[in-house]
């Protein structure tokens, strides 16, 4: 930790501040005694510094005693004012200072010669008292500053912490629905399938037909919970081909499609088949070419893209990657996209890597590993030309 962040460098640095003043008022006092050091004016020094360095005292105390312990000591004394009138201009008390400083010089005009603040040099004293107001209130404002800054700093990591969430439920919210939908879709085929076979009874045993029968019981009232549960999530108002749930690969080659008529030069390189990939993967994948192909033309709209995935197994992985280019005048960046893909990717047991490579460029990357039991994907109505 450094020094302007552990505040104890403040405490002690201004005992060392108080003890070596006190100190020079001590040896001052005795030069000003003819080596003296048993006097008022010693045991001033040291009472007042004793005040400078107590805590819970009212705030008051330490400028009215050492002002009038430098009315009646003189220049001896002076640091200790200095070092007071200091605290007041830093807490923003500058016209009690500015008071303490005129008390004194006025006060000191009826001193004697040796300790009078006017005599080692003609307007020294004043100079100093000035000097002294100016530097505490320098230094107050600049506190204050720090402090601002300080604040706004932290006001912007809560901020910035609340958006990652906001963006992170975001997500969780949008795999939800894509999932309901995916998840409704194969329950509807699971009570057709079962519907048609009850409509054979009179070929099948009876217990045949009596789990044909609950099986389609089950499977309707499972979907009907499933609606009722995610249901919710479905927002009428925001239903638009961006929430639109989009599983399958037929959805990622439009998406080059579309970016190719907006101008973008991208190239797709597919491996495997999206059968051979869980739906919730699917999912994953065209978020991240969408995500992908977004960012690119956000910040390198006249770079080429260069998109490859591969369905595994042993997992799915997705890359996207763009050259450096020149970066259009409105784009905003956020980072909040990447934020909620990562969170995605990582419920699905992956891990996301963004940022610039090698040639200047930018690469977005993901795998997500396929699960070790898991039964074949059923491929949805666009994929076997069939609705349910």
């Amino acid at each position: 930790m450094s020094r302007r962040e552990n505040p104890a460098w403040g405490v002690y640095a201004r005992y060392g501040v108080v003890l070596f003043v006190a100190g020079t008022s001590v040896l001052n006092a005795g030069v000003a005694s003819a080596g003296r050091y048993v006097t008022p004016a010693t045991g001033a020094a040291l009472l007042c510094g004793l005040v400078l360095l107590a805590r819970g005292i009212p705030w008051w105390v330490a400028p009215a005693l050492t002002t009038v312990a430098v009315a009646l000591g003189g220049w001896p004394l002076l640091p200790l004012l200095l070092v007071a009138l200091l605290d007041l201009a830093t807490r923003r008390r500058t016209a009690i200072a500015v008071g303490c400083a005129l008390a004194v010089l006025v006060a000191n005009f009826a001193a004697p010669e040796e300790i009078s603040l006017w005599r080692p040099q003609q307007y020294g004293a004043p100079v100093f008292l000035v000097l002294a107001i100016i530097a505490g209130m320098w230094l107050g404002n600049r506190r204050r500053l720090v402090r601002a800054l300080h604040d706004q700093v932290e006001h912007l990591r809560i901020e910035r912490e609340l958006r990652e969430e906001t963006a992170r439920a975001a997500e969780r919210s949008r795999i939800a629905r894509e999932m309901h939908d995916v998840l409704a879709h194969r329950l509807s085929l699971i009570a057709l399938h079962t519907g048609v076979l009850a409509t054979r009874s009179e070929t099948l045993p009876a217990p045949v037909v009596e789990r044909l029968g609950l099986l389609r019981t089950t499977s309707t009232e499972a979907l009907s919970d499933l609606r009722d549960v995610l249901g919710a999530l479905h927002d009428p108002g925001a239903a638009t081909a961006e929430t639109a749930p989009a599983p399958v690969l037929r959805d990622v080659r439009e998406l080059v499609e579309q970016a190719g008529e907006a101008g973008q030069r991208v190239s797709l390189d597919v491996a495997g088949t999206p059968e051979r990939a869980p739906a919730a993967h699917r999912l994953a994948v065209y978020r991240l070419v969408q995500e992908g192909l977004t960012n690119a033309r956000k910040h390198a709209g006249d770079a080429p893209v260069a998109v490859r995935l591969d369905h595994g197994p042993p997992a799915t992985v997705v890359e996207i990657t763009n050259g450096p280019g020149a970066a259009p005048a409105t784009a905003a960046p956020s980072g909040f996209g990447l934020v909620g893909l990562r969170e995605r990717v990582a419920a699905l047991g992956g891990g996301l890597e963004a940022g610039p490579d090698d040639t200047g460029g930018w690469r977005l990357a993901a795998r997500v590993p396929h699960p070790t039991h898991s039964e074949p994907a059923v491929p949805g109505p666009e994929e076997n030309g069939s609705s349910a």
